[in-house]
């Protein structure tokens, strides 16, 4: 629903999924469109806009025709190809790109009349009313150099990995690294007991010769690093202060704004970690800000 004092104009379905590796929205979408269908029509409905687009980025044309082929004629709702990059899927890159309209720093998409939501959210959705069936399983990309059967398997949650390790052939010898989610946003994973939940997109096993320890210089103020951010912060400065632990001085320079996409660390000549340090830096403020307002409640 859309939140008390706050009004919604656009809906914003995003079917992009612009993480390397990560193929299962692609699948949904190909194979299973009426539940997303359903559930377009079923949140456009709740939420109470007229104007809904569905994007997709256009390195996956057959699901582009598919959707447009089997979309229901009395649904509004435009499906707009949009350019492959990283991280398009981001919600504010996504509605800049769909709708030529900025998130100011600190807000969200609702500040500007728009919602956004997953494809795999409204399959969902859809899948409640169709089949009666709650939110027990979802679609998990299992894949890498590191896995010996790479698929897109329908999983329980709550299904441990290990078990889906093994439907999948095992991981090969010299597998180092299991991700949830894509490489470059993806946790990396310390034990196979751990269960799938409803936000594991993927599973990303990894060998020796994608993980390399790599010896971190200092910065030599290239600014690839800013080159690279999309919402056009000063990660080179950011990492700076986090280095030394100045995180009230971080958010002078926008820290809560980072989407921790880790471009700033992928172009990083210096290996420097940039987005780790981000997060470490964001988790403290954000407790520290839970904690003055408890306060002050």
């Amino acid at each position: 629903t859309v939140p008390e004092g706050k009004h919604a104009e656009f809906f914003i379905v995003n079917g992009v999924e612009c993480e390397p590796y990560l193929t299962s929205d692609h699948r949904l979408m190909l194979e299973n469109e009426q539940p997303i269908f359903l559930g377009i029509r079923i949140a456009q409905r709740i939420l109470g806009v007229d104007r809904v687009y569905l994007g997709i980025e256009s390195n996956k044309p057959d699901a582009i025709a598919h959707l447009r082929k089997t979309l229901p004629p009395d649904l509004n709702c435009e499906i707009v190809p949009l350019q492959t990059k990283y991280p398009q899927g981001a919600e504010k890159m996504l509605t800049e790109a769909v709708l030529n309209r900025e998130i100011p720093s600190g807000k969200l998409p609702i500040d500007i009349q728009v919602i956004v939501n997953n494809i795999g959210t409204l399959a969902s959705i859809g899948q409640l009313f169709q089949l009666n069936q709650p939110l027990i399983e979802r679609i998990v990309t299992v894949t890498g150099p590191g896995i010996n059967r790479p698929s897109n398997l329908l999983v329980p949650i709550g299904t441990k990995l290990s078990d889906v390790l093994e439907y999948c052939g095992g991981l090969k010898e010299n597998t180092l690294q299991i991700l949830f989610g894509g490489p470059m946003m993806g946790a990396p994973q310390l034990h196979l007991d751990v269960p799938i939940m409803k936000g594991t997109s993927g599973i990303l096993c990894l060998t020796d010769v994608e993980v390399q320890e790599r010896e971190e210089y200092p910065c030599i103020r290239c600014l690839r690093c800013v080159d690279a951010c999309p919402v056009y912060l000063n990660p080179s400065r950011l990492g700076a202060l986090a280095k030394v632990r100045q995180y009230e001085e971080m958010m002078d320079y926008h820290i809560l704004d980072c989407m921790e996409c880790g471009s700033c660390s992928y172009v990083c000549p210096s290996n420097i970690p940039l987005v780790q340090r981000f997060r470490v830096a964001k988790a403290l403020l954000r407790e520290k800000q839970a904690k003055a307002r408890k306060k002050a409640g």
